[in-house]
């Protein structure tokens, strides 16, 4: 019994010191976000190929709350941020396999809206794709 509560502390304090760890690399190496006004181009490009460009002067430190300001995106709220259905009024219909797909100067982000920081001048694409083949 003394033996199973030595394992138990000691596991206990392993994990503690495991949690602190991540917690510090996540803070050492998460992107840096820019705070203060800024400029950026979202365009919004559609299944028929044409596309509509927005110009947000915000001074949201990520990519959502840019989007949000101008009321450019809606979706449902998930663990891992928003997942966007809807952009420029336009949703994307699921059965159709239709998606949207945010790059940032033509580079697919790998990152989601809620955690993408964004800097003065940087533009953003965000696409209405057909099927999920990537």
């Amino acid at each position: 019994m003394k033996q199973n509560k030595k394992s138990v502390v000691i596991l206990s304090c392993v994990l503690v010191v495991l949690v602190a760890a991540f917690a510090l690399i996540y803070a050492m190496t998460r992107p840096e976000t820019n705070v203060g006004d800024k400029t950026i181009t979202v365009e919004v490009i559609f299944s028929d190929g044409t596309s509509k460009e927005h110009t947000i002067n915000t001074d949201a430190e990520y990519l959502r709350g840019a989007l949000e300001e101008k009321d450019l995106v809606a979706g449902d709220e998930s663990e891992f941020g928003l997942f966007v259905k809807t952009v420029d009024g336009v949703t994307a219909n699921e059965a159709n396999q239709e998606w949207w797909c945010f790059t940032k100067g033509g580079e697919q982000l790998f990152t989601g809206i809620d955690t993408t920081p964004i800097a003065d001048g940087e533009h953003y694409e965000i696409t209405l794709k057909v099927g999920y083949d990537f």
